[in-house]
């Protein structure tokens, strides 16, 4: 199965040793420079002739022994000292020793989401960057914190590995590791003063469901059907994977620098010509992410074509052609010449408005071709059809650009890597099709490339920002939660391990998407045992997606460690809300967690309370605090029945404990919208 998906995912990075022909097998979460958890029982495992003898010595003194079992893998514990090193360990495998060095003893933490937890320290410029990297970036050597970055990888059964190598904290390794769990990390340290280790595990744009093992997945009605639909799409996958293998390729992987994305060919060069024959190319109704029509969950390069009629008084005239953001790269043509494209990375939400010389509009038809290339989450021409237009320049006068366009898929990114179909449609036809949908946005397939590997290695806990991929269908959320806790608790043997996470932030997701409700599950996730939950509502960004400010998300979730793991007398939440009470024409709300009182900070002349009586409408509310009470009236208003806070999709925090640190949204009632 590992060689049929070696195109599919990177591969992994292995520890092998010789024993005649024998092979050793260690999985890449063991290297030099790693974190092994303190004072606990820490697993080593591996795959070896069965009956070798297994040994393991460490530097503290420690060590034990087993033999490899019948089917080849092997597990053993040792039985790690207090926080301290470095240390070697010493592997011994039959005849074969494999050692590692520079190993710390410290405090492990798996982070995982989306993008907001993958968004490295150095950002994703020009739009989304972090705030103080310039600052933080040159100073972050420390040889006592250690990353460890899962590579993207998915699959439809769980994998023995992972691509990944421990690497000490320096300006390099930081400015590409996780700026939230970096933050974490780095508050923790200097608190606590002892070596910590990150295991970064993330791909942006992903469901919770992909990270959540199939087995309890199924336990979720709604989920049933899927996780079958995966388990017989194994053998199709293998004929994919088989197929691509088949297919000229693109390594990118080495490619640095901005321009790596620029001038790749595709073997597709004719598709922007206007005499192309595109007849029996599929249509796509645009704008609209293609994750959301019959193209799915796909990475890669698609060309869209469309032939448009112009009024004769624009012949021989400048025209303007808009196209709204498009996700992520795109090169644009008219009628075969190149007029404009945005061709680096970073550039997913930057409006395309590119001019059209005059001697390129000769005849009253037009044929526009556009290359999309999508390397990750959603991807195509999107936004609003308004913005999608070709006009006379510097007039008003222009032509709705809206609606069906051909398109065509000319090669698919994977893992740094294109596979090539080119501009031959049959050779597109012949993509071996499956029972359902395989990607990184599946369900189960990122728990079995990028989370199963490391189990069971020994951590203290996790720490998890995801949800911005669930806001469409936000009442599944807390349960979901439940499960994915539960997996990775009982994979992991460590039943009780804390699970941090993020509150969403507010952003505009759109009306048809009421963020807040998801807000509401995970603050409803916080009755499952041993969780915090970090509040965003005052650091967020309704304009991006991917707030600029980590580094106040990545302290937040290390205030909840400190406190809860570590007996350090620090505050870790904002006010909650427990409970209201109707006094005549007021409401009266408490709230736990609110330490040195309650806090208002309007915003725009706004508190963003809002108060309903038993009609259901809501109005502006004042609020009055009394110290850990907060009084809620409308003088329009005689009987209250409900209050909401912050709840729409990009209403920002106003609300704090006297420690400064802010309220989630939330709603008195249960009322259905």
């Amino acid at each position: 199965m590992k060689k049929l998906l070696l195109f599919l995912v990177s591969l992994s990075i292995i520890s092998f040793a010789k024993q005649g022909d024998k092979k050793i097998e260690m999985p890449s979460i063991f290297s030099d420079n790693m974190v092994l958890q303190q004072k606990t029982n820490a697993p080593f495992w591996g795959i070896a002739i069965p009956g070798t003898d297994i040994k393991i010595k460490a530097g503290w003194g420690a060590s034990v022994k087993t033999k490899v079992k019948e089917d080849g893998n092997w597990i053993i514990e040792i039985k790690t000292p207090k926080a301290g090193g470095p240390y070697n360990i010493e592997l011994t495998v039959g005849d074969s020793i494999i050692n590692y060095k520079n190993i710390l003893i410290g405090e492990v933490w798996l982070c995982s989401g989306q993008s907001n937890m993958e968004m490295p320290l150095q950002g994703w410029p020009p739009n989304d960057t972090i705030a103080t990297s310039k600052q933080e970036i040159p100073n972050a050597a420390n040889n006592k914190m250690r990353f460890f970055t899962v590579t993207r990888a998915f699959a439809t059964e769980p994998e023995f590995n992972c691509t990944g190598t421990w690497s000490e904290c320096n300006s390099e390794t930081a400015a590409m590791f996780s700026a939230t769990a970096y933050f974490f990390g780095k508050k923790l340290y200097n608190e606590l003063k002892i070596p910590i280790g990150l295991i970064h595990s993330s791909w942006g744009g992903t469901p919770i469901e992909a990270w959540t093992n199939g087995k309890y997945l199924e336990e979720v009605e709604e989920y049933n059907s899927i996780v079958s639909k995966i388990a017989a799409s194994i053998i199709p996958l293998r004929q994919l994977n088989e197929w691509l293998a088949s297919r000229p390729q693109i390594d990118i992987n080495n490619l640095n620098g901005e321009n790596k994305w620029k001038n790749l060919k595709f073997e597709d060069s004719d598709c922007s010509s206007p005499n192309f024959n595109d007849v029996n190319w599929k249509e796509m109704n645009l704008p609209i992410l293609w994750e959301n029509t019959d193209l799915g969950n796909f990475d890669g390069a698609v060309w869209f074509r469309k032939k448009i009629e112009i009024p004769t008084g624009w012949l021989n005239k400048e025209l303007v052609i808009e196209l709204g953001p498009i996700d992520d790269m795109d090169e644009t043509y008219v009628n075969g010449q190149k007029v404009g494209g945005f061709e680096t990375e970073g550039y997913w939400q930057a409006l395309r408005v590119y001019n059209v010389p005059a001697n390129l509009v000769k005849d009253s038809i037009l044929y526009v071709a556009v290359r999309v290339i999508d390397n990750q989450g959603g991807g195509g021409i999107y936004g609003a059809a308004e913005k999608m237009k070709l006009s006379l320049s510097g007039t008003q006068e222009s032509i709705s650009l809206a609606g069906n366009w051909k398109y065509l898929p000319v090669a698919e990114y994977k893992a740094g890597r294109f596979f090539v179909f080119g501009s031959d449609e049959e050779v597109n036809k012949s993509r071996p099709v499956l029972p359902v949908t395989i990607s990184a946005y599946t369900p189960t397939t990122l728990y079995n490339a990028m989370i199963h590997p490391l189990i069971p290695f020994a951590i203290k806990g996790a720490i998890w920002y995801q949800g911005e991929a669930n806001t469409g269908n936000p009442g599944l959320y807390t349960t979901l939660m439940e499960k994915m806790i539960k997996d990775w608790r009982e994979e992991f043997k460590r039943k009780d391990f804390p699970f941090y996470y993020v509150q969403i932030a507010p952003y505009e997701y759109g009306m048809q998407t009421p963020s807040q409700k998801l807000r509401e599950a995970q603050l409803k996730a916080l009755s499952i045992p041993k969780t915090g939950m970090a509040v965003t509502m005052d650091i967020g960004n309704p304009l991006n997606i991917h707030p600029a400010n980590k580094k106040d998300v990545g302290g937040r979730l290390a205030l909840w460690a400190l406190a809860k793991d570590y007996g350090k007398k620090v505050f870790y939440t904002g006010p909650v809300y427990k409970s209201m009470k109707v006094n005549k024409d007021k409401a009266v709300l408490s709230f736990s967690n609110a330490d040195g009182g309650l806090i208002i900070k309007e915003l725009n002349g706004s508190n963003n309370f809002i108060i309903a009586g038993e009609d259901k409408i809501f109005k502006k509310a004042d609020v009055k605090v009394e110290g850990k009470k907060l009084i809620i009236s409308n003088p329009e208003i005689t009987k209250p029945a409900a209050v909401r806070y912050c709840w729409s999709n990009i209403e920002e925090g106003t609300f704090f404990n006297g420690k400064g640190l802010p309220s989630s949204s939330f709603r008195t009632d249960e009322w259905i919208d």
